[in-house]
């Protein structure tokens, strides 16, 4: 990735020009494959003067693919009037020195949307309740630790954001896989399992927005059909990985 800065000084009776200008050429950079994104912004302490950022893919795609294209022609077409008026135009490449201020707002992480740990404390309490009087079910849970419920709620709740309390008190990926092996799941119990999980969150109350249900049906799929490969008598799965943690995807919370 390359950033290329063009700084402009603009007399301030044609800034108006200038940013419509701009307007239209933006159309270009926008249809360029090699373009990532740009911004055009205007001093305030000296407000004759423009920056142009524009991330490129590469500085070749910028000079050998952008610039010789017809896409260059129509953007030049319609800043080309304020070459003139360039002081600096030069490409720079990042640094590993990054980060993001206090003040950047971030979404919420999954767990917190739901509800912190006492929600999934509440979801597997009912969801065990009702996997013990399952016919379907009740086979792969006889003889259940009392505090089953407890850690699986533990997991969900690491997973989706919360705190390592799963990694430091049971032992993170390692410990649950050893739950699964040999358990010879079926696909019938996958479905059953998400089935009744889905009932229990709604049950208990747990946010019902499209959002935040379609990542919480996400991670079920994706878990519980590992959970049924690496039971099966034949499976080799990963011995050592971290808890996975998961996030909003493409659909992050709404907020008006």
């Amino acid at each position: 990735m390359i950033l290329e800065y063009i700084r402009y000084r603009i007399p301030r009776h044609r800034s108006d020009e200038f940013e419509a200008a701009y307007g239209q050429a933006a159309k270009s950079l926008t249809e360029s494959p090699e373009c990532l994104d740009f911004e055009l912004s205007r001093g305030v302490e000296s407000p004759e003067i423009y920056v142009l950022r524009i991330r490129w893919e590469s500085l070749d795609g910028h000079l050998d693919g952008f610039r010789k294209s017809a896409l260059f022609q129509a953007f030049i077409a319609q800043v080309g009037s304020y070459v003139d008026s360039i002081e600096e135009m030069c490409h720079y490449a990042p640094t590993e020195v990054v980060g993001v201020g206090a003040g950047t707002p971030r979404p919420p992480t999954l767990y917190e949307w739901a509800g912190g740990q006492e929600a999934f404390e509440r979801l597997f309490a009912r969801f065990y309740e009702t996997v013990t009087e399952d016919e379907l079910l009740s086979p792969l849970f006889a003889g259940m630790n009392p505090a089953h419920a407890h850690h699986v709620a533990m997991w969900v709740g690491e997973v989706f954001g919360g705190p390592a309390a799963y990694t430091e008190l049971r032992g993170g990926y390692e410990n649950m896989l050893a739950h699964h092996l040999g358990k010879a799941i079926t696909e019938q119990q996958r479905r059953r399992w998400v089935s009744l999980l889905v009932d229990a969150a709604d049950h208990v109350g747990l946010p019902g927005d499209p959002e935040f249900r379609a990542a919480f049906m996400s991670y079920l799929e994706w878990g519980t059909r590992l959970a049924v490969a690496n039971s099966q008598a034949d499976a080799t799965p990963i011995q050592h990985a971290p808890v996975p943690r998961w996030g909003w995807g493409v659909a992050p919370p709404w907020s008006p």
